[in-house]
């Protein structure tokens, strides 16, 4: 039996009367007991002082679609929709109405988030509340509204800049996010399901998380939910260190998982932004993957580092550098590939027509080579911009994972340099949860490529659906697969 000591027998009765009796009094022990002094006790923080600093940057952000009109539709919330869209939820099942008449006119599209960048009228918010909009209507925390003008958007880092004609406005203050540490306490401002100016706070979980091409996010427990979108992160010293984006969840609710878009990749894309309307970013012309501990050994390179150069293209900057399939780049103007996501964001954000060095592991050797970095093209207009049918239709192979696709137009197809695919027109269910999204191009099902709809219907057919399904598909420079699994 395990026997505590104590600093005297009469302290240990005590103490045993205690645990035996169930006793819920303090406990007074002897002072030759306290050898050492108890830890200050960590009260929880305030954030009423930074509600009532920030909160007057925090604004509300509404936006509208002109569509055509309809008669006896019977339209879904448009909130509720947003639910669905942006978190990634099968739609719920709704018939499709006759158009009896094609007046356009202006319909409430979803509610979001955003704060004042400058004094002059310039507000940052994510560019999927925004995407798509033909009126922005932007109110203050004093109820004054104002028609605000898109000034660009940035689909890759989902930032969005809008102006207002106004002056004199609260301006949030920016925060260092190299400061920012797991642990501390933040806190997030914005419109959750409409609601203004509502405050929830937690911690940082994580920084550097990778969930995108261009972006280590930062993580948090803070409480987000569908209208919170685009609005600040705020840490304890009243600035603004992030722009709540995402969630992550299975049920379309707020599961204890969010992350916010770290404020200085922010401020590099609305700075291009405010100047041009558009991002640039820099790209070589490789397709890359991660490598594992298994190849490191195998070929001598130690460490599961680097990136793996899957592909080349041809006349590219890194064809050009002599790069070749096989390579594992290490490093980037000297800065250490730790793992495949940082080559693209650290190319990214390299000007275009610069010159950089890349540091390569060929055959049991490292060496340096030269690279003039080339331009991403720009994002083209996406929705009703985009080329496709008014209203396709989704066979029934492709309604059971959740998928509808349509033609891809000659004119993209040259633009992408793609002999063949389908563009995805909507994604739910099986195919949600696999990761596509509108907009993705599917070049194969199954391991066979598909030069239109109807080669996908046939090849989607005669694949065995209670097994995982493996797709290729491109989503802007990338390519990538993804397995569809049935439902369970």
């Amino acid at each position: 039996m395990f026997k505590p000591k104590f600093a005297g027998s009469a302290t240990r009765s005590v103490v045993f009367a205690s645990l035996l009796c169930g006793a819920a009094s303090l406990l007074v022990l002897p002072h030759t007991a306290l050898t050492q002094p108890a830890a200050a006790a960590r009260g929880l923080p305030d954030f009423t002082d930074l509600v009532d600093q920030v909160g007057p940057s925090v604004v509300n952000i509404r936006t509208a679609e002109k569509v055509p009109s309809r008669s006896n539709s019977g339209p879904m919330d448009e909130e509720m929709l947003e639910f669905f869209r942006r978190f990634g939820l099968p739609m719920p099942n709704m018939p499709r109405q006759p158009r009896p008449r094609q007046d356009e006119e202006p319909q409430s599209r979803g509610v979001g988030s955003g704060f004042i960048l400058t004094t002059d009228g310039f507000v940052m918010t994510n560019a999927h509340v925004v995407d798509g909009a033909d009126e922005v209507i932007v109110t203050l925390t004093d109820k004054r509204e104002f028609k605000a003008k898109i000034i660009g958007t940035d689909k890759r880092t989902d930032v969005a800049v809008v102006k207002i004609n106004a002056t004199g406005l609260p301006a949030v203050k920016v925060g260092d996010v190299s400061r920012l540490r797991v642990g501390e306490w933040v806190m997030a401002i914005g419109s959750p399901f409409g609601l203004e100016s509502t405050v929830t706070a937690g911690i940082v979980s994580a920084k550097q998380r990778d969930t995108g091409d261009y972006l280590p996010f930062i993580q948090t427990d803070v409480a987000i939910n569908p209208g919170n979108s685009g609005g600040p992160l705020i840490n304890m010293r009243g600035e603004v260190v992030g722009i709540n984006s995402q969630i992550y969840s299975r049920s379309g609710g707020f599961m204890g998982i969010s992350f916010a878009i770290p404020m200085d990749e922010a401020i590099r894309v609305s700075d291009q932004l405010r100047a041009t309307g558009r991002v640039t970013r820099g790209r070589i012309g490789v397709q890359i993957g991660p490598v594992s501990k298994d190849v490191a050994e195998s070929i001598g390179l130690g460490k599961p580092i680097g990136a793996l150069v899957s592909g080349v293209e041809v006349g590219s900057p890194a064809d050009k550098a002599g790069v070749e399939a096989g390579d594992i780049i290490t490093r980037f103007d000297g800065k250490t590939i730790e793992k495949v996501a940082d080559l693209p964001r650290l190319v990214g954000a390299t000007k275009p027509g610069s010159k950089s060095v890349v540091t390569i592991f060929r055959r049991g050797a490292t060496r340096d080579l030269n690279i003039t970095i080339a331009a991403i093209e720009p994002d083209k207009a996406t929705g009703k911009a985009a080329e496709r049918e008014d209203n396709p239709k989704a066979s029934a192979a492709a309604q059971q994972i959740g998928l509808s696709v349509t033609e891809m137009s000659d004119a993209r197809k040259k633009e992408l340099k793609l002999k063949g695919g389908v563009v995805v027109v909507a994604a739910t269910d099986a195919a949600a949860r696999a990761g596509l999204r509108e907009d993705d191009i599917i070049l194969s099902i199954a391991n066979t490529e598909i030069s239109g709809v109807k080669d996908f219907d046939a090849v989607l057919a005669k694949a065995d659906k209670s097994k995982a399904i493996n797709l290729l598909y491109r989503r802007g420079e990338w390519t990538q697969y993804a397995l569809i699994r049935p439902a369970r």
